[in-house]
């Protein structure tokens, strides 16, 4: 992998990410159309340090309330606990789906399947949400909402359906307002993004391909970091005017030219 390659897969592991089109669909599609296969999930994985980096540095007024919340010395007790709970699921699913992650899970064909009925999904999602009377904000959810978001993050651990795309959709239809969603679902990304980075730091294979391209990691680490602060400006800002079916209608777009190409 070269170091412009690592450029190129940061800047979209940083957009994708945070906006609802599949960070880890995108890259697989990229490694294919590259023919990049050396190193590939774990160079995937050590993007998280730069989006990871991106949370923190946006969200970091909030981070330090909930975690001051998580001890009970503020009125962030609540919601630092929902964020708990919810967190749980996939930390589950990570240890029981590892493997197909991995394998299985990393196909062309179903990474356009799954980005297709996730934007149908999110469009019903909109259509539902646009009939609610009464939406929730993130500070008066519940935990059965935040337990609705957190199976949700289960099934992001496939390739194609987007962390924040089904987290987000899930949110909505469990009454939060869109951007409530949107802000629950980057918070909650803060935990599970740090115990893979933890997972993929410790595997000593990871370490030496770190250590023998160190240029290509940093600069694919630094190239995520930068356009993942801009994709959570841009993404809060836009879905507190607009809707989610314009990444939708991209998600579905993309999945019928990859199953094209797929059949030629």
């Amino acid at each position: 992998m070269t170091v412009l390659q690592a450029i190129i897969l940061g800047l979209i592991q940083g957009i994708t990410e945070f906006i609802p089109v599949s960070s880890s669909g995108h890259l697989l599609l990229v490694h294919n159309a590259m023919g990049i296969s050396d190193n590939g999930l774990a160079f995937d994985v050590a993007l998280h340090i730069g989006t990871f980096i991106a949370l923190i540095l946006y969200f970091h007024r909030e981070i330090r309330q909930l975690m001051l919340g998580i001890l009970g010395k503020n009125e962030m007790k609540k919601l630092a606990w929902i964020l708990v709970i919810a967190t749980i699921p996939a930390v589950i699913g990570g240890v029981l789906l590892q493997d197909l992650a991995e394998s299985t899970f990393r196909s062309s064909f179903l990474v356009s399947i799954n980005l297709i009925w996730v934007a149908f999904a999110m469009i019903w999602a909109e259509n539902y949400s646009s009939n609610l009377k009464k939406k929730s904000s993130i500070d008066k959810m519940s935990r059965k909402q935040g337990l609705i978001v957190g199976f949700a993050q289960v099934i992001a651990l496939i390739p194609g359906v987007s962390r924040s795309g089904s987290t987000i959709t899930a949110g909505i239809f469990a009454g939060l307002d869109r951007i409530s969603a949107t802000r629950f679902s980057f918070l909650l990304a803060v935990p599970i993004t740090f115990g893979a980075i933890v997972k993929i730091m410790i595997d000593s294979q990871t370490i030496n391909h770190i250590g023998s391209d160190a240029g290509v990691f940093v600069a694919g680490i630094f190239s995520a970091f930068i356009s993942g602060i801009f994709a959570i400006r841009f993404l809060i800002k836009y879905l507190s005017k607009h809707s989610l079916n314009i990444f939708a209608y991209y998600r579905i777009g993309l999945g019928l030219v990859v199953l094209l190409l797929l059949a030629r």
